[in-house]
């Protein structure tokens, strides 16, 4: 995987970069201005980021991933990470009939659902998953493949299924581990 340089990320006008961070060449990244990724993260081929995004620290998002900001924005906060695939939005058209829909139609015609996403610490979201408007993923959820989170999610929990459901606890295991990370300067 081929990932953009230092001084090209850096012309790219992101409104935050933080350190060692890596982008794929193969990446579209629209509204840097508006984008913020701390240090360590990494985004891979094919991910789609657009609108407001605060991703934190030691994040990844595997190829294919669609972040969709907008408005309202989608945080990602450290050590979360997307699996293939995965879609988060923060806006959604009206599919109930009501209103008409696509970005092609001026907004008066139209009854769009804007509410931020709020992705904790700790969160894996498994691959061709998608999260909907609104959604917070309490700290160290799990979203098993291919599930649809519509609504906000148990800390330390595991959902899987359209829609998602609680399927059991998670392990706070890695809790110990983040300590001993950051204890040993966050590198092997």
């Amino acid at each position: 995987m081929a990932y953009l340089r230092e001084e090209e990320l850096a012309l790219m006008g992101f409104r935050v970069l933080g350190r060692n961070v890596k982008v794929s060449s193969k990446a579209s990244i629209y509204d840097c201005h508006q984008i913020e990724i701390g240090e360590n993260s990494r985004i891979d081929d094919f991910c789609v980021l657009s609108g407001k995004i605060n991703i934190g620290k030691h994040v990844h998002l595997a190829p294919f991933c669609l972040i969709a900001g907008g408005i309202k924005g989608v945080t990602l906060e450290d050590f979360s990470g997307c699996a293939y695939g995965v879609q988060v939005f923060s806006q959604s058209d009206d599919y109930s009939g009501k209103a008409m829909t696509n970005s092609t139609i001026p907004a008066r015609f139209r009854n769009e659902l804007k509410k931020g996403v709020l992705i904790k610490k700790h969160c894996i979201i498994g691959a061709g998953s998608i999260i909907m408007p609104g959604v917070t993923l309490g700290e160290g959820t799990s979203v098993g493949a291919m599930s649809l989170i519509r609504k906000t999610t148990e800390e330390w929990s595991t959902y899987n299924g359209i829609p998602g459901v609680k399927i059991k606890d998670r392990r706070r295991d890695l809790l110990v581990l983040e300590k001993e990370f950051l204890e040993s300067g966050g590198y092997e």
